[in-house]
């Protein structure tokens, strides 16, 4: 539509100025033997490798695990948006 108005040369509408998009949110688990960041940074890359425009994600859940006192892993639950190609 905004192409044949250009053509006949008339302006767009406002409805036709402001474009709307739709995301998605999946729930990804990531974990490291580092820490909380690296966990984050691997699921994120993790998730952008099979997700299309991945704009960002919530961390929803920390958990460590430990062996005689010691932390021997990180893992985080996260909440991770993409918008919906259109």
């Amino acid at each position: 539509m905004a192409a044949r108005r250009r053509i006949l040369g008339t302006a767009p509408s406002i409805e036709e100025d402001l474009m709307a998009s739709v995301a998605r949110v999946t729930t990804i688990t990531a974990r490291s033997e580092q820490s909380f960041d690296d966990a984050i940074s691997a699921g994120v890359a993790r998730a952008s490798e099979t997700l299309r425009n991945v704009s960002g994600a919530w961390v929803k859940e920390q958990k460590i695990e430990a062996s005689d006192g010691v932390i021997t892993g990180w893992s985080v639950t996260l909440e991770v948006t993409f918008v919906l190609d259109d």
